[in-house]
């Protein structure tokens, strides 16, 4: 199996990074390939550094439109069977590619693996790998938020295109709403375990940084989407529903630091559907939980706050 890939790696004002992500595509060991660049109209010297690359590359440039306007741009670009999205900020490691290649069958729309977290500290350089749990139903995955970064996966280029490419008006939890629909057209999705894409983060200026409550919304309306698909087509489990459960109840918690009401909201949103809900895991640690199932939500959210 030798098909080709497209690295896409959109553009805006990453100076610092974008030739490593570029030299990172570049040296990739699988030779089938093909590295597309589109600058999305940055005004630091990012396309200075893309043009140094001359013909080793493809590459154009336009006004700022968007991240998600900027990947579907790439795909009209690009000639390969599937795709690698890579941002500027974020590099591979050099055997990603033909590793996940190697793994590909005719059932798989996107393969996706482990990412290597690497955090940007004044004086030093952590990189961690965010591993994802079993079991690997995608469903359960995209509901914990458990399907990773975008430059993770290979993904079948017709796959995207056969659900009209990425919402260009979605602001936030991009990856997340595409994977959504990507589940929603029956795309196959497959795990694989190399952690070979590195996302780096390092600036808290990012619009789900900067309003997280904003984010948190469209993480629950993409559940609620998520469960009423399930729902419709006889999809569901006690486990998806679980999954989608806990994701509101993480939500809920995050919630509560800046909008108590609200919190108190999607818990009774849980509660009103589905009756008595038992969290658990690494955000509904023991002592938090026993005062959840003694006293209720509310009271165990100022007991933690108190503790804290």
């Amino acid at each position: 199996m030798n098909p080709k890939v497209s690295i896409l790696i959109p553009c805006y004002n990453a100076e610092k990074w974008i030739a490593q992500a570029i030299q990172s595509a570049l040296d990739q060991t699988y030779e089938n390939k093909e590295v597309i660049v589109v600058d999305d109209g940055s005004t630091d010297g990012s396309l200075k550094v893309i043009k140094q690359f001359g013909k080793e590359i493809i590459y154009e440039s336009g006004p700022n439109k968007g991240g998600n306007i900027t990947r579907n741009r790439l795909l009209k670009l690009c000639s390969g069977e599937w795709v690698q999205y890579l941002d500027a900020d974020d590099y591979l490691l050099p055997d990603k590619i033909v590793n996940q290649v190697n793994a590909l069958d005719r059932n798989t729309d996107v393969l996706f693996s482990p990412i290597a977290l690497e955090f940007h500290e004044p004086n030093s350089i952590i990189q961690k790998v965010l591993s994802i749990p079993q079991p690997h139903d995608p469903y359960i995955l995209l509901a914990r938020w458990y399907l990773p970064q975008t430059g993770s996966p290979l993904w079948r280029k017709e796959s995207i295109l056969g659900i009209g490419g990425w919402k260009e008006d979605q602001p936030v939890c991009q990856e997340h709403e595409l994977y959504l629909r990507l589940l929603m057209g029956g795309k196959k999705f497959k795990y694989f375990q190399n952690a070979e894409s590195v996302y780096r983060q390092w600036s808290e200026t990012t619009l789900w940084k900067k309003n997280q409550s904003f984010t948190r919304k469209h993480r629950l309306i993409i559940e609620d989407r998520l469960e009423r698909y399930l729902n419709e087509n006889g999809l569901m489990t006690k486990e998806r529903q679980w999954a989608i459960n806990m994701a509101r109840f993480e939500t809920a918690r995050s919630e509560w630091q800046t909008n108590p009401q609200q919190a108190k909201s999607i818990m009774s949103a849980i509660s009103d559907r589905y009756g008595r809900f038992i969290p658990k895991g690494e955000s509904a640690p023991v002592k938090y939980r026993l005062a959840y199932f003694f006293f209720g939500f509310s009271s165990a959210e100022r007991i933690a706050q108190m503790l804290r």
